[in-house]
C-alpha cells in the first residue's frame, strides 16, 4: 500500500502520522497559535522529531460556522508558509488542506507532495484535474455540503452504505481524472452527529472493501470532548484512545495535533501485533 509523493516512496501498509499545521486565525484548537515564522518553524520542526511523516497545512478554517474567505485570501496565507517550509525542510512531505483547485495548484508549484480536500472535489469539479495534472496523492474526505451548513446536514438513510457509495462515485472520478494514488477520510465530525461518529469508527473497517489507504482525523474533535463533557484543549487523553481504537480497525494515517502521543500508539500497536503468534 505504497503512495508516490514527489517521487518518494511511502508505504502505509505500516501506519503513519500527519501532523496538523493550521495557519488560520479561528481553528477550533489551534487557531491563530503561529503568528510568526519562528513558531511556524518551532512546531513543523518538533512535529517532524516526534515523528511525522507528513504535515499537513490548512489556511481555511473548516470548523462548522467558521467564517469563509475568499481564494485569494486562503493562497496569501498558505503559499508563503508552504515556501518558508519547503526552504527550511527541504525533503518535507507537505499536504494541502484546501478544497479549492486554485490553491492546491500553487502550493503544488511549490512543492508541495498532497492535496486534502475535504470535498473530495465536491465544491471545485477542478480540483481532481489538477491533482491528476501533478499526480500528487489525493485524500478525498465524506461530508455533506460545507462547513457553515454541515452541521444541519446529518440525516442518513443508511450512514455507512450512503458513505460507502459516496466512496465508490469518488473514487471512480478519481481514476477517470488520471488520479493514481487515493487515500480515503471518513470524515469524522463533518456533517455528523456525535453517535454517528462512533456508528462509523465502529464499523470502519467496511471501507477496507476499498482497498486503499484510510486515514482517521479525530484529533481533540468535539466527538471526543463532548462524550467527555470536556474541551478541545483538554481532550488528548481521549484522542489518543480513540486514535489507538483506530489502528485496531485498519486505520493507515492518523491525522494528529499531537504527534509524539500518536507515534507512540503506533508504537505499541505494532509491539502487539509483531507479537501476536
Amino acid at each position: 500500500m505504497t503512495i508516490n509523493c514527489n517521487g518518494n516512496l511511502v508505504d502505509l501498509s505500516t501506519p503513519k502520522v500527519m501532523g496538523i499545521l493550521n495557519v488560520t486565525p479561528d481553528s477550533f484548537y489551534d487557531g491563530g497559535q503561529y503568528k510568526n515564522e519562528g513558531e511556524i518553524l518551532a512546531q513543523v520542526e518538533k512535529m517532524l522529531n516526534d515523528g511525522a511523516t507528513f504535515i499537513d497545512v490548512g489556511a481555511y478554517s473548516s470548523r462548522p460556522g467558521a467564517q469563509d474567505i475568499s481564494t485569494e485570501q486562503e493562497c496569501q496565507r498558505i503559499v508563503p508558509i508552504v515556501k518558508l517550509l519547503k526552504q527550511t525542510f527541504p525533503n518535507i512531505l507537505l499536504s494541502i488542506d484546501t478544497f479549492r483547485s486554485k490553491v492546491a495548484n500553487e502550493c503544488l508549484n511549490e512543492g508541495a507532495a498532497l492535496i486534502n480536500d475535504i470535498s473530495a472535489g465536491t465544491l471545485d469539479t477542478e480540483m481532481m484535474t489538477t491533482v491528476a495534472e501533478h499526480q500528487v496523492p489525493y485524500i478525498m474526505m465524506h461530508t455533506k455540503g460545507n462547513p457553515r451548513n454541515m452541521t444541519q446536514l446529518t440525516d442518513y438513510q443508511d450512514l455507512l452504505g450512503e458513505i460507502m457509495y459516496y466512496f465508490s462515485e469518488k473514487i471512480h472520478l478519481a481514476r477517470q481524472a488520471g488520479i493514481n494514488d487515493v487515500i480515503i477520510d471518513p470524515g469524522f465530525g463533518f456533517a455528523k452527529t456525535l453517535e454517528q461518529n462512533y456508528e462509523i469508527m465502529h464499523k470502519m473497517e467496511l471501507f477496507q472493501h476499498f482497498n486503499l489507504p484510510i486515514l482517521t482525523g479525530i484529533s481533540r474533535k468535539s466527538m471526543i470532548y463532548k462524550l467527555l463533557n470536556t474541551t478541545p484543549a483538554e481532550a488528548l487523553n481521549g484522542s489518543t484512545a480513540l486514535n489507538m481504537y483506530a489502528l485496531s480497525k485498519k486505520s493507515n494515517l492518523l491525522r494528529v495535533h499531537d504527534v509524539k502521543e500518536a507515534m507512540e500508539c503506533i508504537t505499541i500497536f505494532n509491539s502487539i501485533n509483531a507479537n501476536r503468534n
